[in-house]
């Protein structure tokens, strides 16, 4: 499709009000899904994340990789298994997580963005301590290596921002608790274990931290729909005091219930906008940041 000279300064129009508007205003960005792992659509979240920072927008990238970590698994012959949703995670796996997530993913995703054009750096969890956890528990299940955050030391975050970098966080934490000694052979000594992190999460509590303007959620469907088979009955704005009814009536369920709940978190947190939109459309955050019609479903106070 040819786009006019005329219509392609239509849009540079309609997105000046909401460059201005945001303009040195922070937005954390969750990304994972099938934006990660198609090539077109990983370009596109790349290229929207380089010219939001160029036009004067902190970006911050927080990243999962369970797509990576189950390939990795495999190939090692690790099995993989999920209690409540949850990966079990244990000694074998934590290793795999962190090389995976902290290594590979986050820097293929920093070098991705350097080739084209623009500034990030790479941070896991445990960089300075950024993320901080305990062992997680439900009191029924053990989960192994699965952390609940205890703390965000967002300075080096900050740091990145104000020299212009996008920070890409991988999400492993620190293990502060008891359950996170680990003896380390041959030296006798205890040291802090590594915890897998929910990125979802994660990226809530920083945007929390950071009083982020919005956190942008990217998921495999379309947004919060009324009836999850029909993407039409997609609802465009949900205020929080709404949640709780929702979910009773079943229209937040499964694996939504997690994601609206970090919505919430950070709006109650001072985030002044949160927002699930639909990953597999390319340039899906530009049209959420910059257009007049947005996408997905926005979360208000």
């Amino acid at each position: 499709m040819i786009i006019s000279n005329l219509d392609k300064a239509k849009v540079l129009n309609q997105a000046l009000p909401y460059i201005q508007k945001y303009n040195k205003k922070t937005v954390v960005v969750k990304y994972g899904g099938n934006a990660m792992l198609n090539e077109k659509l990983k370009e596109a979240v790349i290229s929207d994340l380089i010219l939001l920072s160029f036009v004067g927008i902190n970006v911050v990238l927080v990243h999962g990789g369970g797509p990576e970590i189950t390939d990795m698994t495999k190939k090692l012959n690790i099995e993989t298994k999920f209690i409540n949703g949850l990966r079990y995670t244990d000694e074998e796996t934590i290793d795999v997580v962190q090389m995976v997530l902290a290594g590979k993913t986050n820097k293929d995703l920093v070098n991705l963005i350097g080739q084209n054009g623009g500034n990030a750096i790479g941070l896991s969890g445990i960089d300075s301590g950024l993320i901080k956890a305990k062992k997680f528990s439900d009191g029924e299940n053990d989960y192994g290596y699965v952390g609940e955050i205890t703390d965000i030391n967002i300075q080096p975050v900050m740091d990145l921002l104000e020299k212009g970098y996008i920070p890409v966080i991988a999400t492993i934490a620190r293990g502060i608790d008891n359950d996170s000694k680990i003896a380390a052979n041959g030296i006798g000594k205890e040291y802090s274990a590594v915890y897998n992190i929910n990125a979802d999460t994660a990226a809530a509590e920083i945007a929390i931290k950071l009083k982020a303007e919005k956190l942008i959620l990217l998921t495999d469907v379309k947004g919060l729909m009324a009836d999850l088979k029909d993407e039409d009955t997609l609802i465009p704005v949900v205020k929080i005091s709404e949640v709780d009814d929702l979910k009773n009536k079943g229209i937040i369920s499964g694996g939504m219930i997690p994601k609206v709940d970090c919505c919430v978190a950070s709006i109650n947190g001072g985030v002044n906008r949160t927002h699930i939109i639909d990953g597999r459309i390319q340039h899906s955050i530009l049209i959420e940041m910059l257009s007049d019609e947005g996408i997905g479903t926005m979360f208000v106070k």
